[in-house]
């Protein structure tokens, strides 16, 4: 994008874009989040779980059945849990895990036997936020990995947040599809943002 006189023109390369792409969905709103996208998605996965955030906090998950219990476990030893069956968690996140995600992680990781499966990278510019779940489950809006956001924090006190769940293939494979492109360093050459990056795709210290 080049301004000349005040006036903004685009080369073509500016003007490309895919291809829209459309499928069913359902929206999501606010409370919702954390029994549709959390407990009745994320907790579900089978296989893999693939989650985009800008913020990855350590936010309490209480079960359905007793959601008052101050003992409700994180987000984090839910996926420690996932990763130890046997699904792939990959998470995605552009600042740095809260302190107490990070004690969390480090715990985990240090025990006897790692936690094959849970792999975390970050990246400075990723604003998306996203979950696929098995590779057929697709949520797709404002919601970070937060209490706030995802999490059970109050309803007076929680961010409002909206975004759509669907099962169609062609939404749930073209998300995939920019996670993936991210995840193995697609964007990373030539980059902008290397004074904010000196680690492309940077893994903590567990």
């Amino acid at each position: 994008m080049i301004a000349r006189d005040g006036d903004l023109t685009f080369s073509p390369a500016d003007l490309e874009a895919d291809a829209p792409v459309r499928g069913e969905v359902e929206l999501i709103a606010d409370s919702d989040h954390l029994p549709r996208v959390v407990q009745q998605g994320m907790l579900a996965a089978k296989v893999s779980l693939d989650i985009a955030t800008a913020d990855f906090k350590a936010m309490l998950v209480p079960d359905p059945a007793n959601p008052r219990s101050r003992n409700a476990p994180s987000i984090v030893d839910h996926l420690v849990r996932l990763a130890k069956r046997g699904v792939e968690v990959r998470v995605l996140h552009a600042g740095v895990p809260s302190g107490p995600a990070l004690q969390q992680l480090k715990k985990a990781f240090a025990k006897k036997k790692p936690v094959g499966g849970l792999t975390i990278r970050r990246c400075p510019r990723l604003h998306a936020k996203a979950v696929v779940v098995d590779a057929g489950w697709l949520y797709l809006g404002s919601a970070n990995l937060t209490g706030a956001g995802l999490g059970a924090k109050g309803a007076t006190r929680r961010n409002f947040e909206w975004g759509v769940v669907s099962e169609s293939a062609n939404l749930v494979d073209a998300v995939m599809g920019k996670f993936n492109t991210l995840w193995e360093g697609g964007h990373c050459e030539g980059c902008g943002r290397r004074d904010v990056c000196p680690v492309p795709l940077e893994e903590p210290e567990l």
